[in-house]
């Protein structure tokens, strides 16, 4: 029997990695879609055909009637959405769309970790350390005397759902009251919806990424950033596979368990000099550096797809530990981000020396694959556009 499987959010990294790795299995087809003419994970050879949606963040409306018609013409086993909006999206409007077959919890449980202030007290339940936080339902309730700093805004919510569309909102660090005053004015969504203000947690972050099946753990990863973009913090654009970190799986395992957690997860900590984790966040879908774990020994899109559909197959109990995966367009990005700053000069050196001379034996690219060039070439294309359009 083939199954044909639905990749949704194409333009995404993360798209590419699920697309190029169910594409591989036998007896799987898969069928990519955005709202863009094409996209990353159209253009590799595991993609059978592409489709041009309407798009979930600007067109919800739009968007779920087209999801509707297209499994109602053609029967997906799966459809794989790998953005929050789109994923939340299509949970929360399921009843309306039929046997549309997703691979997450349902759609309270999903939000019971998605949403920062159900967590924190899921994590509380569960005996999982998190920061000090309280809950303001606007920016009305609160009382800038009684602050103190530093301290984290933090909304309840990444992406706001309305009847206009969604409103994305950001955490900010406050240093003192006039942080306050900017964030407030720079986030009207402060004054209609609810936010926390959160104890701000010295040291580095730390991530683990999880696998469940109907509340029963399958497999643990974790990697670490080795560079971002920008250069002080963001989307990684090198990182390394890393032994999974026993305090932190005790602690994910902890709340995912007591929420029975299916599908993948994130579980983001800030981990103190003094080796203390807190909980952060949990991603509750496929994360950037995806291909990274596939290319460590965790294929957690087929590890997903096995468990969805009930194929059997063989779970790791181990990866390779110092495996490499760079993004070589975002780290030519996070270069030149570095080369504009204030940094030494010395600092700057060392970068380039860094970027010119990587580890080759145990490094790969994230879009540049000899065996599947159609991704590479795709992004090359865009991002020449892109530079001369800004030129």
């Amino acid at each position: 029997m083939t199954h044909t499987i639905l990749v949704l959010d194409a333009a995404q990294r993360s798209a590419l990695a699920v697309t190029r790795s169910l594409g591989k299995l036998e007896n799987i087809r898969i069928v990519s879609a955005d709202s863009t003419p094409s996209a990353l994970a159209a253009h590799s050879k595991y993609s059978s055909d592409y489709l041009q949606s309407p798009s979930s963040a600007d067109e919800p409306e739009l968007y779920l009637q087209w999801v509707k018609q297209i499994c109602s013409a053609t029967h997906y086993s799966l459809v794989i959405p790998v953005t929050e909006i789109t994923s939340q999206l299509l949970l929360m409007h399921s009843e309306q769309l039929g046997d549309l077959r997703l691979p997450f919890a349902n759609y309270d449980t999903v939000m019971s970790l998605a949403d920062k202030y159900r967590l924190l007290e899921q994590a509380k339940s569960a005996g999982v350390p998190v920061p000090a936080f309280r809950l303001l339902s606007s920016s009305a309730d609160l009382d800038a005397q009684n602050m103190t700093y530093p301290c984290v805004i933090k909304p309840c919510l990444s992406r706001i759902y309305t009847a206009k569309g969604w409103i994305s909102t950001s955490v900010k660090l406050l240093q003192n009251e006039q942080d306050l005053q900017n964030a407030l004015a720079s986030a009207p969504y402060l004054a209609q919806y609810p936010f926390m203000i959160q104890e701000f947690i010295p040291g580095s972050g730390a991530g683990l990424f999880c696998l469940y099946n109907h509340g029963k753990p399958v497999v643990f990863f974790a990697h670490k950033r080795l560079r971002e973009k920008p250069p002080q913090g963001g989307v990684s654009v090198l990182s390394e596979s890393v032994a999974v970190d026993e305090t932190l799986k005790h602690y994910a395992q902890q709340l995912l368990d007591h929420v029975h957690w299916h599908g993948v997860a994130m579980v983001e900590f800030r981990v103190t000099p003094e080796g203390i984790p807190y909980l952060m966040e949990v991603n509750t879908r496929f994360w950037g550096s995806l291909q990274l774990s596939i290319d460590s020994g965790v294929d957690f899109p087929r590890l997903l797809v096995q468990a969805e559909l009930g194929i059997e197959g063989d779970i790791p109990d181990n990866y390779t530990k110092g495996q490499r995966l760079r993004w070589l367009l975002g780290d030519l990005d996070s270069l030149y981000l570095c080369l504009k700053s204030a940094a030494p000069l010395s600092y700057k050196f060392k970068r380039i020396l860094a970027f010119l001379v990587p580890s080759p034996f145990n490094t790969r690219h994230e879009t540049n694959r000899l065996d599947d060039m159609g991704p590479g070439i795709y992004e090359f294309k865009t991002y020449l556009r892109q530079l001369l359009g800004r030129a």
